[in-house]
């Protein structure tokens, strides 16, 4: 350490507590802002400053620990390691079951390892929003939520009633049941405080940063009130709730200097597109983003919110924002305590972090002016290939020509008793969906307002379309209830479908079924208001899928079809018969404003959060009873206990001989396509294991609301119907060449063949291994597989870290390297070099990989092993962070 006795002291004298008193409270906190290079510290790394000094186990160690904050960021440089506390954990139901599946499991672990069950624990606050279990398999009427509510409850009752004894077996958890919202909206709404109390702090009330980590890779939206949060996967989040601190590299802080302001009508979303361009292009994977310059103060928290929501598609952890007279203000107007909100920036401004300041430390700048944000989409299927209207027809085309559509073709289609025409680039979805957009009031009563001029004007829905109108919140309903905007919603075919993700996760339910009659030779598009639209994702029915503001996707649906310029064309005929343009029907800042204009008020938020966590009738007639360790059902196809502890092994040296490649994948592989979380193919796998078992096809639901079971899961595996692995021979989907047999099969049959053979497995991918949302089965799957280590030239920031958390080895190629350069084709058999892990971090940063081709010729190259910190190593060593918390438990 290179640090001197003035910082040594500092330091010493930020642990002990001071007293802070504001808007009738009072309590402790630690102030970082007399520690040498804080001011100059980004505000982000102010936070981790104040979590590692605060949460260090002696003094030495927070002396250390500040230092490799401070040294990094104001050198503007990534650091070593430091171990980070988050206040407090944010699930979504996918990825919240099988977390508390986990932690049900090591329960039974710990009680036959002679333990006591209830030490398997959450230490700190843990809340789980049931918003990914909805689906839009009733829409475009009314009484639609209801009924998608009532099918919800009966598909999910196993799992809701799991959740039931989850809330009331462990401390520290707080279920919000279905139909109240979707989490990232309720967090920003409801949970998130700026700042809060130390869960973990005994004796008197100790204040911190409210910082989060959540099951969804969407968790940044909270940045966007200044809370300091990312999405990581399952398993590291149960490490968290279990007290264990998530160890990371302090990370290089971009900033992202805003100036000017947004054009009359230009959205949150336009800017956040725009954004996830910019940032994609500039290469910030792994870094945090932090948003300052004169143009910040003229967004509202909601749409920082929006922007900060888009963080994972562009590779960063996290887009900080100031907190300022705007976010209190937003604070206040959603029902928080007055005193509590004082107190907070009395907080920040004591540790100096209070709204905008210059000299702060940034590895690099990069400027936006928001003038220059216009109208835009992105897509097909990338959230930062950003396109404008005028654009979008010549984008829609070239992806399609990829797939050798000729756009003279047209495809008569019966609904409804009338025959339509259509071509490629017919519209199958539009769904205002996902908490992208939902969370800025601004945007909503914006789709309500296009569609009241479009109803004026005599235009009409198109049939075919299939219309999802999901709100983030009750909130966001009665708003456009208020504003008098849903009644042209409902004209124009878009009624409430449900609170929930929907589209954005995939839960689209059904397309009409005259377009799913020509799904495969037809190009289907798709048009929703949410964050993703991956290969697959929205429909495996639909080939091309765009994201844009709610307004933009009101517009789509009355014009039927992608393959259109609507900077040009019309998006329809008026019933005068004249041509009704794009430009005449969107809403104007001023428009928005006066639909806001009295509606938008602290009763608005406080209705809509009336009854939240007590849930509807059919939640609240599900019974369960706590217990220490859970009374598994053998019966059940929706929770199963995984053998997670059954198979670790324990691997300090890792030595992996004449592996064969499960998968041989490209680049931009991802979590998607590793574990889909949508519908479950008739003929998979998983559909053979549920009709064993005694499950009706209408019954199946999605992976996702089957993540309690590993069963179900391990058979989904690379699963995506658009998944193409290299070794199926040109068949996509979840198929791959067993190598032992030269027979095409399943991949889950093959991964069975080759463990009973005892052949340790592989998988060779491309560029960014893993991107998409932070998804744990896509870690856990392969691991129960049998696959051993992933070879990849890059891997996404979450994925990599879950493969190290579920046992399995990383190994990237050398730059410049991969498998086509190599002139590897999948079929080889692959000898890792031994990787010690007996110090933690890898002995050797790089390793050599021999493969052996069937004529005996051999390629060798080296891996870079990517196990970034002792922690990491510690984890793999042990099998996966599950063992390796469990061991902790019992010492």
């Amino acid at each position: 350490m290179t640090y001197d006795k003035t910082f040594e002291d500092a330091v010493r004298a930020a642990r002990k507590p001071v007293e802070l008193a504001e808007g009738g409270i009072k309590r402790t906190m630690y102030d970082v802002s007399r520690i040498p290079g804080a001011d100059r510290l980004p505000r982000a790394l102010v936070v981790l400053l104040e979590n590692v000094v605060r949460r260090a186990s002696t003094d030495e160690g927070a002396v250390e620990a500040a230092w490799r904050v401070v040294s990094a960021g104001t050198a503007g440089e990534q650091g070593e390691e430091i171990e980070f506390m988050p206040a407090r954990v944010l699930f979504q139901d996918f990825t919240g079951v099988p977390v508390f599946v986990d932690f049900a499991a090591m329960r039974d672990a710990m009680a036959e390892r002679g333990g006591d069950p209830s030490l398997v624990n959450p230490h700190i606050p843990c809340t789980l929003v049931v918003d990914h279990s909805v689906i839009a398999d009733c829409a475009g009427e009314a009484g639609a939520r209801e009924r998608n509510e009532e099918l919800e409850a009966r598909r999910n009752r196993e799992r809701f009633a799991f959740l039931k004894w989850a809330s009331k077996s462990f401390q520290n958890v707080e279920i919000v049941p279905p139909g109240g919202g979707i989490c990232h909206q309720l967090n920003i709404e409801r949970f998130a405080k700026v700042v809060t109390l130390d869960a973990m702090s005994e004796g008197a009330e100790v204040a911190c940063f409210d910082t989060l980590v959540g099951t969804d890779s969407h968790t940044p939206t909270a940045n966007g009130l200044g809370v300091l949060g990312w999405g990581v996967g399952g398993i590291e989040a149960e490490a968290a709730a279990l007290g264990q601190p998530i160890t990371m590299l302090v990370p290089p802080v971009v900033g992202l200097r805003l100036t000017g302001r947004l054009r009359d009508g230009v959205s949150g979303m336009d800017l956040a597109l725009t954004v996830a361009q910019l940032l994609r292009q500039e290469g910030v994977v792994g870094c945090l983003v932090e948003v300052s310059g004169p143009g910040v103060s003229s967004l509202t928290p909601t749409q920082r919110a929006c922007v900060s929501n888009m963080t994972p598609e562009y590779g960063a952890t996290a887009t900080l924002f100031p907190v300022d007279e705007s976010t209190t203000s937003f604070l206040r107007l959603t029902g928080r305590d007055e005193g509590e909100v004082a107190f907070a920036e009395a907080y920040l401004r004591r540790q100096g972090i209070w709204g905008q300041s210059e000299g702060r430390a940034y590895s690099r700048v990069v400027e936006l002016d928001l003038s220059d944000v216009e109208w835009s989409l992105a897509g097909p299927s990338r959230p930062h290939n950003r396109v404008t209207p005028a654009g979008l027809k010549e984008r829609l085309r070239t992806a399609a020509a990829a797939r050798e559509r000729d756009f003279s073709e047209s495809f008569e289609v019966e609904l409804g008793g009338e025959t339509y025409e259509l071509g490629h680039g017919a519209l199958a979805i539009a769904a205002i969906t996902s908490c992208t957009t939902a969370t800025d009031p601004a945007m909503m009563v914006g789709a309500g307002i296009l569609a009241r001029k479009a109803v004026e004007r005599g235009l009409a829905p198109k049939p075919w379309v299939k219309k999802i109108l999901a709100p983030g919140s009750h909130a966001t309903e009665l708003l456009l209830e208020r504003a008098h905007l849903t009644e042209p919603l409902f004209r124009l075919g878009f009624y409430t479908c449900g609170f929930g993700c929907m589209s954005c996760i995939g839960n689209s339910g059904e397309i009409a079924p005259a377009l799913k009659a020509v799904a495969d030779c037809a190009e289907l598009t798709s048009v929703l208001s949410g964050n993703r639209n991956f290969d697959g994702r929205i429909s495996p029915d639909v080939s091309q899928n765009f994201l844009c503001q709610p307004a933009l996707v009101v517009a789509y649906s009355l014009v039927g079809t992608m393959d259109v310029d609507l900077a040009h064309e019309p998006v329809g005929y008026g019933s005068d018969g004249t041509p009704v343009m794009l430009s005449e029907l969107m809403p104007t800042d001023a428009e928005i404003a006066a639909a806001l204009e009295g509606v938008l008020a602290p009763e608005l938020y406080r209705d809509g959060a009336e009854g939240l966590l007590e849930g509807s009738e059919a939640w609240r007639r599900i019974e369960a009873e706590g217990s220490e360790t859970f009374p598994w059902d053998p019966n059940s196809t929706y929770v199963r206990k995984a053998p997670y502890f059954e198979l670790a092994r324990k691997q300090e040296r890792i030595s992996i001989a004449d592996a064969r490649a499960l998968v041989l994948a490209g680049d931009f592989v991802t979590t998607d396509h590793i574990s889909p979380a949508g519908s479950i193919a008739k003929d998979s796998p998983a559909a053979r294991y549920l009709t064993e078992h005694g499950t009706r096809p209408e019954d199946f639901n999605t992976y996702g609301s089957r993540r309690g079971n590993h069963e179900v899961m391990m058979r989904g595996t690379f699963a995506n119907v658009k998944f193409e692995n290299k070794l199926a021979q040109g068949r996509v989907g979840g198929w791959t060449r067993d190598l032992t047999t030269g027979e095409l099969t399943s991949i889950y049959d093959a991964a069975m063949d080759y463990r009973e053979k005892d052949v340790p497995l592989v998988v060779v991918a491309g560029k960014l291994y893993g991107s998409g949302s932070s998804r744990d089965w896509a870690g856990k799957g392969p691991a129960l597989l049998g696959v051993r280590a992933v070879i990849a030239e890059s891997f996404e920031r979450i994925h990599r870290s879950n493969l190290v958390q579920m046992g399995v080895l990383p190994l990237q190629f050398e730059d410049g390297q991969g498998a086509e350069s190599l002139g590897l084709d999948g079929t080889e058999a692959y000898t890792i070099e031994e990787v010690d892990l007996t110090g933690g971090l890898p002995a050797k940063r790089e390793v050599r990989v021999r493969a052996v081709r069937d004529d005996g010729s051999a390629v060798d190259f080296d891996c870079v092993v990517r196990v970034d910190t002792p922690m990491e190593g510690r984890f793999l060593a042990a099998g996966g962070i599950l063992p390796y918390v469990l061991n902790i438990l019992l010492a």
